[in-house]
């Protein structure tokens, strides 16, 4: 294997597999995986809460939104997650919501520091942030997520609206919904890759970041991205027409499928910070220090 790797050292797309799939043995990440959608089980529920707090508030916001952001679970997973919320949200008195929103963000902030961790694992960055630290940095990423979220939700809204004044105006009403309908789909799509790139950059400790740039994440945001759809549009119509996962495990088959997309769901975030971690092993920090590290 040595000898091959040495034969073919120049083939830079060769030598970022094999840095790759070292990586993904090396930092375990089925482990992690496994780990993260621990930390995603807790945090989940309570972030969407929160999610939901904000947009209430927002009245030209349509709630019913909730149901496209669920729209690649399989069926039975959507009306478990949607029981869940709406026994929450509607048992819930007003003043104990307002409490929530706190609570909800600390603890969604819980899932948000297990991806930190995972990233930092994936640039081979050993030392940590203090509990204080990462607790803030956490909280401001699930605040920052919310409020991209909320933007997004805005300008589809906002978008629509301004296109319907423009195009009626100019007589072209027909041509705005085609148009319109290419660009609704576009801009979630970017809006997760913008996520996902600013997520992959400032969960770097800042000593570590030197010379990585927010274009250098966008390979592992890319991918995460996309990677995300498909396998949750394959998982989605695996469970939907082969699986049954009802008559193994009964009422818990729901539970069960949600737990299986979080894992599908951390992999997919771990393997993009993996991409990018070996992306920088090789372009950036190596060569910054003027020389490129041996292959053991």
């Amino acid at each position: 294997m040595k000898n091959f790797l040495e034969k073919h050292k120049d083939d830079k797309w060769l030598m970022f597999l094999y840095r790759l799939f070292k990586s993904i043995r090396d930092h375990e990440v089925m482990a992690i995986g496994a780990q993260l959608t621990y930390y995603l089980i807790l945090s989940v529920f309570p972030f969407l809460i929160f999610l939901l707090n904000v947009i209430g508030h927002i009245s030209i916001v349509d709630s019913s939104f909730l149901d496209d952001m669920l729209i690649l679970l399989p069926a039975q997973t959507q009306v478990l997650v949607e029981s869940i919320v709406n026994e929450i949200t509607v048992e819930s008195t007003d003043k104990l919501m307002s409490f929530s929103i706190f609570l909800s963000l600390w603890s969604g902030s819980l899932g948000i520091s297990a991806i930190i961790r995972a990233i930092n694992k994936a640039y081979n960055i050993n030392r940590r942030r203090s509990y204080i630290r990462q607790k803030i940095v956490s909280i401001i990423f699930a605040i920052a997520l919310v409020i991209l979220l909320v933007v997004v939700l805005l300008t589809l809204v906002f978008g629509e609206l301004i296109g319907n004044i423009i195009f009626s105006y100019i007589g072209a009403t027909n041509i705005f919904y085609e148009i319109w309908e290419s660009i609704r789909k576009i801009i979630p799509l970017l809006s997760m890759i913008i996520i996902f790139a600013l997520l992959y950059k400032y969960s770097i400790l800042p000593k570590e970041r030197n010379g990585l740039k927010l274009i250098h994440t966008l390979p592992g945001s890319v991918f995460t991205t996309v990677g995300w759809i498909i396998a949750s549009r394959l998982f989605s119509y695996y469970v939907n027409n082969f699986a049954n996962y009802s008559k193994t495990y009964g009422s818990l088959g729901g539970v069960i499928v949600l737990l299986v997309w979080l894992y599908i769901t951390s992999i997919m975030i771990v393997l993009g910070g993996e991409i990018n971690g070996t992306l920088a092993s090789m372009f950036i920090y190596d060569a910054n220090q003027g020389q490129r590290k041996n292959i053991k």
